[in-house]
């Protein structure tokens, strides 16, 4: 597996990661002990970053991976989130990220996963009555106290990159940045850049929709979230659907999956971006790793960015709930 940096805090890690979010809720049932396999898989397979956050499965995500990690720590970069506040088996949320929470906070996640140190602690989203910069300070203390080592934003403005770098550097962002979601590239993206800051993709595979592999609702599991999500409704899924053929041609040209060519463009956009598609499944999982070998040439990227302009796709990335927070 080839490797990156996470920006200006030097740590290394694998060039694609694993989202883990999946292992506890949002896509179905989920199983610990085939979770955990995934997981071991993922390591002897030369992924080395696993991104959790405490609002998955409101704390389960944390308790597994810390399950998983238990032994061989040194082996691993552990990144994960605090300020989405929710209620066990309820979508709803609140969003808090006062220095007070973000405190207690990290010591449940700390707890949760069963080491001393977080690699990499997020501000999943931020609170609109909270300065930026008030967080960002309760987070640089917990780097002095050895508590974190390098602090994250999510879903952040360039703005607010800007503010929080000038009290601590902030190594790394973490938004969604795919195909068929590339509003970073207009702003945030160029920001992190002069910055030294890495940009990490959640959802590089568009929730499953650039494998070609989902094209409707149906046979989805009932409390699949992706059943309310914009993208995936009839009229809109049928419209992003044509678009797949530009990644299905790709593909065939060099004898790859269509899922492989979305993360091998993402990974040709720089060797600042690192994507953590996330899998229960260890055929997937073997695919993702797969794609960081397959080499894309000129004339492949043009024909994806002129399939995927942002203007062609169809729906919101998410419910306005879920876009609460969303660029702030």
């Amino acid at each position: 597996m080839h490797k990156r940096v996470l920006g200006s805090s030097g740590i290394e890690v694998s060039a694609v990661g694993l989202g883990c979010m999946g292992m506890s809720e949002f896509y179905g049932p989920s199983e610990d002990s085939v979770s955990l396999a995934t997981l071991e898989f993922a390591l002897a397979s030369g992924v080395t970053l696993y991104d959790s956050a405490d609002t998955y499965g409101v704390g389960h995500n944390e308790e597994l991976l810390g399950r998983f990690i238990r032994g061989k720590r040194d082996r691993v970069v552990v990144a994960t989130k605090c300020g989405i506040v929710r209620e066990k088996g309820k979508y709803e949320r609140r969003i808090d990220t006062s220095p007070a929470y973000i405190r207690s906070a990290c010591e449940a996640s700390l707890k949760r996963l069963g080491t001393d140190t977080i690699d990499l602690y997020y501000l999943h989203r931020l609170s609109a009555d909270v300065a930026i910069e008030e967080s960002v300070g309760a987070l640089a203390d917990l780097v002095k106290a050895g508590k974190i080592r390098s602090i994250g934003l999510c879903e952040v403005s360039a703005k607010t990159l800007a503010r929080a770098h000038a009290v601590h550097p902030v190594p790394a962002v973490q938004s969604e940045y795919s195909l068929w979601t590339r509003d970073p590239e207009a702003e945030i993206l160029p920001a992190c850049r002069v910055r030294n800051v890495a940009f990490v993709a959640y959802s590089p595979l568009g929730r499953g929709f650039l494998t070609g592999r989902i094209t409707s609702t149906e046979g989805l599991a009932d409390n699949d979230f992706r059943r309310s999500n914009p993208r995936f409704q009839a009229e809109n899924i049928v419209c992003n659907a044509r678009l797949l053929e530009a990644v299905s041609g790709v593909a065939d040209r060099h004898g790859c999956k269509t899922g492989q060519v979305a993360l091998a463009w993402l990974l040709a956009q720089g060797k600042d971006i690192i994507p953590i598609p996330g899998t229960r499944r260890q055929s997937y999982l073997a695919e993702n790793v797969g794609s960081a070998e397959i080499l894309l040439d000129t004339d492949d990227l043009g024909l994806l960015d002129g399939a995927f302009r942002p203007e062609a796709i169809s729906g919101e990335r998410y419910t306005p709930e879920g876009m609460k927070g969303v660029n702030a």
